[in-house]
């Protein structure tokens, strides 16, 4: 990749070697948010500060890292971002250089945590900033890079350089949803979840999301199936390699429903009523909102498609964007 092919914002302070192996430029800032890898952490409060280089619109993102312009919208840039030191945590910002500031789509792809990346998310960006907003489509450290928290961290750490630097993307900082697939419908709930609400995140996603990895522990017993069996072996490799008995804190720490209090964004959640991830996964997740006065909606499709395929079932995209613009508004200009 060469050194013009892939923007580079840098939050935390980079490994020296890694952005030269990457071929980058590497654009530092003066101060960045340092979100905590525990479940408790927040992003930083503070006012978004201008980067020193900020995003060059001459500038074209490499083909093979981020979505081709020919897919976006006529008023869209599209560049890759780095937002840590670790190959794995960049993202695709897709922001519209017209009109007025955007509220922002975060999109998380899936992958058993442990694969997955944010190429396959493409259309689904495309989709986004089709309807008028800022799009970022996000990777993040993997079960085999990191354990649990990073790859939430990771989120955060994702969001909180968006918000930072909302006015480069013509962006409104005040106003983004999540919405993550299977595994990354499990992150976007645990960003949702484990606070008194974060600062303008409006509604969180999950289409085939695992919120409770204790239930697919348990569920991926000898007398699961075969996907219920790869998803405990998953969940396990997400905790470090450890097993609920031996790490129960940590794997407290992963379950979405123990964490749910007031103030957390409203949620919605589809699931296929066959799928390895049954709903009563997210129907669990739904109760105990509801105990703290937060709404969900648990929403269940015939079937056993899973995640992406779920998504492009009949009338799911649909009403998925349509609960969006619901929580962000429609764009005007």
């Amino acid at each position: 990749m060469g050194a013009a092919a892939l923007a580079t914002l840098m939050l935390a302070p980079p490994d020296a070697q890694a952005a030269t192996s990457a071929g980058a430029p590497v654009h530092r800032l003066s101060a960045s948010p340092n979100p905590s890898a525990t479940p408790s952490a927040r992003p930083s409060a503070r006012p978004p500060a201008r980067p020193s280089a900020s995003p060059s619109p001459s500038s074209s993102p490499s083909p093979s890292a981020s979505p081709s312009s020919e897919l976006a919208p006529p008023d869209v840039r599209i560049h890759t971002y780095a937002y840590g030191s670790h190959a794995r945590q960049t993202m695709d910002v897709w922001w519209h250089t017209t009109g007025p500031r955007r509220p922002a789509v975060f999109v998380i792809h899936g992958g058993w945590w442990s694969g997955g990346d944010k190429k396959y998310m493409k259309s689904i960006s495309r989709s986004y900033s089709e309807l008028g907003y800022t799009v970022v489509n996000l990777d993040y450290r993997l079960s085999g890079d990191a354990a649990w928290p990073a790859q939430r961290t990771d989120v955060l750490t994702a969001v909180s350089a968006v918000r930072r630097h909302a006015a480069s993307f013509n962006t409104d900082p005040g106003r983004y949803v999540l919405v993550g697939f299977s595994a990354g419908g499990h992150l976007a709930a645990a960003v949702g979840a484990y606070g008194d609400g974060r600062p303008g995140l409006r509604g969180v996603v999950g289409i085939s999301p695992p919120v409770s990895p204790l239930s697919a522990f348990a569920d991926g017993s000898a007398f699961g199936t075969k996907e219920q069996q790869k998803l405990r072996k998953a969940a396990i490799k997400l905790a470090g390699g450890c097993t609920p008995a031996k790490c129960p804190r940590i794997w407290s720490s992963m379950e979405v429903p123990f964490h749910a209090s007031p103030g957390d964004p409203p949620m919605l959640a589809f699931h296929s009523s066959e799928e390895f991830v049954p709903p009563y996964q997210s129907e669990m997740l739904k109760d105990s909102l509801a105990s703290v006065g937060v709404r969900m909606i648990v929403k269940t499709m015939a079937g056993t498609q899973h995640s992406s395929p779920l998504y492009r079932e009949p009338g799911v995209a649909e009403t998925v964007q349509s609960w969006i613009v619901a929580r962000l508004g429609r764009v005007a200009g």
